[in-house]
Parts: C-alpha cells; sequence; structure tokens
C-alpha cells in the first residue's frame, strides 16, 4: 500500500547496565565495546533500506546505537520519551535476582496471559507500557506514510508493544529479543503486522 510504512525495529546494543546485570530503564547506561560492534553489523544489514528516519528512546544507550545506525546524510535521530524502557519503579537499577524473575514474571503475564494490570513493584503496569509505545509507534506511522524507518527500544517494552500490536502472544514467548538485530513490522494503514521475530517463524508479510 502507498501509505503503508515499513518499521526496522531493534533492540538497543549490549550496554553496560546488561553487563552488570542491572533491572530496570537505567537511562544512562552507555554500550560496550562489543555494543558498538554489533550496532555496526545492524547498520550493515540495513544499508541497503531506504530508511528516512531513525527512532529511539531518550537512553543513551538507545542513542548510540542510533548514532551508529545514521549513515545516510539527511537523516535525523528523534528520541521519545514513549520509547523507554518498563519502569520497575522502587527497584531501579538492582542487581537482586529475585527482581529479575519477578521482571520476567510480569512481562510472561503480559505477552502470554494479556494481563495487562500487573507491575513490578510501583513501576508501570502493562497498559501503561503498551499505551506510550502505540502512541510513539503512531507518532512515527503518520510522519512516515510509504516510507521506511528505523526504530531503536528496549527488550521488554518493545515485546510488550509489539506482541500487543501484532497480536503475537506467546508466539514469542522464550525468544527474547537479541541485542541490534533489527526485524521489520509494518503498518498497512489499519494494522500492525509483524512476519519475523528473531528466533521464531512466524506469518509472513502480505504486501508490506
Amino acid at each position: 500500500m502507498s501509505d503503508g510504512v515499513r518499521v526496522w525495529c531493534l533492540r538497543h546494543a549490549e550496554s553496560e547496565n546488561v553487563t552488570a546485570g542491572l533491572a530496570g530503564a537505567v537511562p544512562a547506561a552507555p554500550l560496550t565495546a562489543r555494543g558498538r560492534e554489533q550496532a555496526a553489523v545492524a547498520a550493515r544489514v540495513l544499508a541497503g533500506e531506504p530508511i528516512t528516519g531513525v527512532y529511539c528512546s531518550t537512553a543513551l544507550r538507545a542513542r548510540q546505537t542510533a548514532e551508529i545506525l545514521t549513515f545516510t546524510p539527511g537523516v535525523t535521530i528523534v528520541e521519545m520519551p514513549e520509547l523507554a524502557e518498563v519502569g520497575i519503579g522502587r527497584h531501579e537499577g538492582t542487581t537482586d535476582p529475585a527482581v529479575h524473575d519477578l521482571t520476567a514474571e510480569v512481562l510472561r503475564a503480559w505477552v502470554v496471559d494479556h494481563d495487562l494490570e500487573r507491575k513490578v513493584a510501583d513501576g508501570e503496569t502493562g497498559h501503561e507500557v503498551v499505551g506510550r509505545m502505540t502512541a510513539a509507534f503512531r507518532v512515527i506511522a503518520r510522519a512516515h506514510p510509504g516510507e521506511t524507518v528505523a526504530v531503536v527500544g528496549h527488550v521488554a517494552s518493545l515485546t510488550a508493544a509489539l506482541t500487543t500490536l501484532c497480536r503475537l502472544g506467546a508466539d514469542v514467548w522464550g525468544a527474547p529479543l537479541p541485542h541490534a538485530v533489527p526485524f521489520a513490522v509494518g503498518w498497512d494503514g489499519e494494522d500492525w503486522h509483524c512476519p519475523a521475530w528473531p528466533g521464531t517463524r512466524l506469518v509472513p508479510f502480505t504486501d508490506m
């Protein structure tokens, strides 16, 4: 469709909060050296795509990944706070394994059981995360009819949003998004479609 939008989504590349085992959004964590290499590989993968815009969360690791992806003159990076990682309230930045387990349990409830009421401590509910992420994707789609863009986000918020928008559910559970691996999501003017999720086999695109 002429107004359809192709969105290359990817989790940010490896960052210091991941290697340190910190839970939560941790917005100031930078990429590791390995993460910069991962982002460079993603840039080569997307080099042939006619990308007209790159969007990312306001987290440093997402911005740094986006900067490495932005290889075309004139393509700007737009930071959107709506694309942030899931907030876990008072547990932000903890290394407590119990909190990591609870975070995974809550995400599973959102994705598999469609229970968006759950949250970690005083953090965000699934409704809040999906709501803000959906709003961001709508803004992006409206700004780029007929175009291709890239979105650099985070493992939990991307998973919660896209499994809801594309109605994937349990099909992707057990296949957490790897660092800096692009996958295409399409907007056909009425619905969102996700034909491929890293590590799984989903339904192919139809005219996207």
